[in-house]
């Protein structure tokens, strides 16, 4: 048995290497080859005759992609690979509005959240009804966020109409939306990791003073909690209606049980494996050897 661990082509830091080094550990202590490639190390093409094909470097039985590229994604499986996770699961999380369509309708409660509308106009100018429409919709303050995005970056708190008429100009040709403010969860969330549709592991994230935003790598705390009922079917209901392996699912709190902030289908679990001293790595080689 041979598996591959595909990255970025163009990682950036060390920890994006060490996430794949720690799963090919832990599939090594199973019993199973894995090497760890870049994306630029494997080919995709789509030839003369219109057929898609990927190209590894050797034989493998399966991949574990950690990488976003939907191309590759979808041409390594065209080319009869089995993903962890799918292309079509990856996709749906990297983009942050698809996450909210692909969840609707599936159980789970959501931030209310409206989409910006896309401008490809030269010079053209924020639409004031439909910020006039944002604002009586969500309140201030509200939450801009731009849809693809990691670690916190391109998400910011905007406290007024003045605010909100800057940044939807200065993100006009992004593709954005904006979200209701959760006070009640304000420098807070709950980061769970669920491998196989279970949650197995989850951690507070405590944001540093003058922080909204918890992600540890804008200097956020991880506390080990236990887990409620409500927060593990919320985060459970949000994987298995994704269609996802692995996952780490961020959950705010509010008077009414846990909302779905994010899913990322990529989640670093360095931190989370730190502060609650479970083994996620094991745990995801363990999952995608009895899935095989």
């Amino acid at each position: 048995m041979k598996g591959v661990i595909i990255i970025n082509a163009y990682p950036n830091g060390e920890k994006f290497l060490r996430q794949g080094e720690r799963i090919a550990e832990e599939l090594h202590a199973l019993g199973v080859e894995a090497d760890v490639l870049k994306n630029g190390e494997a080919t995709a093409t789509v030839d003369e005759r219109g057929q898609a094909r990927a190209r590894l470097p050797k034989p493998y039985n399966f991949v574990v992609y950690l990488d976003k590229d939907k191309y590759l994604g979808r041409m390594l499986e065209k080319s009869g690979y089995r993903l962890f996770n799918s292309a079509q699961a990856v996709e749906s999380c990297d983009d942050k509005m698809l996450t909210y369509l692909a969840l609707s309708g599936g159980g789970v409660r959501l931030a209310k959240s409206v989409a910006a509308p896309l401008c490809y106009t030269p010079n053209a100018k924020a639409d004031e009804i439909f910020l006039r429409f944002v604002a009586e919709e969500l309140g201030f303050p509200l939450v801009a966020k731009k849809s693809y995005g990691s670690f916190g970056a391109g998400v910011q708190l905007v406290h007024g109409m003045p605010e909100l008429k800057k940044i939807a100009q200065e993100w006009l040709y992004v593709p954005h939306f904006y979200q209701q403010y959760i006070a009640a969860s304000a420098g807070k969330d709950v980061r769970v990791i669920v491998i196989g549709g279970k949650a197995v592991a989850a951690m507070e994230r405590v944001a540093q003073k003058g922080e909204f935003r918890s992600n540890i790598e804008l200097g956020g705390e991880g506390r080990k909690i236990d887990l409620s009922e409500a927060y593990r079917k919320a985060a459970e209901q949000a994987a298995q209606t994704l269609g996802l392996d692995y996952c780490g699912v961020d959950l705010l709190e509010t008077d009414e049980g846990p909302l779905v902030c994010e899913v990322n289908s990529n989640a670093f679990f360095e931190g989370l494996e730190k502060t609650t001293g479970y083994n996620v790595a094991k745990a995801y080689a363990c999952h995608i050897l009895q899935s095989l």
